[in-house]
């Protein structure tokens, strides 16, 4: 591949009306799980990559705001975390969460990462889950780069592959096995997915022409909280993920079916449950590095 394959800009408009939109009540209501069960994986990748004391760092896709907690923690009060996201809604609980907190060195700021400025300066560039739903990740990162300092490093964690996380697989197979994908519809997607950045040589792809350099990838498994019982875990395979994105998609169209679908999704579920009822499954992510040669 060279230059010329290098898609063309295309806006993030549609995820981000999704994630600051219908997406954003689910993820809050069910934090709990999702941000607990990506923690671990998160503080991984801090734990071998991390912000020294006095750094700036930049943390891409934010969300609600405990990774950057995290990182303004990690480089005291002499440094500085901020938080960037296009969900202006998540960034509203991040900075009150935040100030309750008392933690003074972190600030959020409502971005696109892959159109708007993001200053520079910064010796780290960090994100859990943030990069995956780029329309264009390459000039996402592309323009995550031109804020670091030459030598500085990006540590992002990403899903890897459907396969290997087989409690999202299983459940998109059912959905799409009883409901097919729909070929039109009027609900925003969450842009490319999850799992856009699963493949090890698609990223470092999109990390070379972005300009990074000295690129390493280490598989992370780690068990995460599904549910604490059988029914919270259906009831947030039916809010986020693949499954849930294609009954959204077809709305009221398949909503005689839907009695069906849940019956077969509690099936997949509880094959994960552990005797005290609730529900964990082992989850697979890439923990990847690269530097700003500058």
């Amino acid at each position: 591949m060279n230059s010329a394959d290098v898609p063309v800009l295309v806006d993030n408009d549609e995820a981000i009306s999704a994630w600051d939109g219908v997406l954003f009540d689910r993820w809050v209501k069910y934090r709990h799980i999702f941000v607990g069960g990506l923690a671990n994986h998160g503080n991984q990748a801090l734990r071998l990559f991390p912000p020294k004391t006095g750094w700036r760092v930049i943390d891409v896709g934010c969300g609600l705001g405990d990774t950057t907690q995290a990182i303004a923690r990690a480089v005291g009060p002499s440094g500085e975390a901020i938080g960037v996201d296009a969900a202006a809604r998540m960034l509203e609980i991040a900075r009150r969460e935040t100030t309750d907190l008392g933690i003074a060195n972190a600030r959020f700021d409502v971005a696109d990462v892959q159109l708007d400025p993001l200053g520079g300066g910064f010796d780290m560039a960090f994100s859990r889950m943030g990069t995956m739903f780029f329309a264009n990740p390459v000039s996402a990162l592309r323009n995550v780069r031109s804020a670091l300092k030459p030598g500085a490093t990006l540590v992002i964690v990403v899903w890897r592959r459907r396969e290997d996380n087989p409690w999202v697989w299983e459940a998109q197979q059912v959905v799409e096995r009883m409901l097919g994908r729909p070929e039109e519809h009027d609900e925003p997607t969450c842009g490319p997915g999850p799992f856009s950045m699963a493949n090890a040589d698609t990223v470092s792809d999109q990390l070379s022409y972005a300009g990074f350099a000295a690129l390493t990838f280490r598989r992370c498994d780690l068990p995460i909280l599904l549910g604490r019982d059988v029914e919270e875990a259906l009831e947030i395979a039916l809010a986020l993920g693949p499954a849930a994105e294609i009954i959204r998609l077809w709305g009221d169209r398949m909503a005689h079916r839907h009695d069906e679908v849940r019956a077969a999704l509690r099936e997949v579920v509880s094959r994960f449950a552990r005797e005290d009822g609730s529900v964990h499954a082992m989850a697979s992510t890439w923990i990847v590095s690269a530097t700003n040669p500058g």
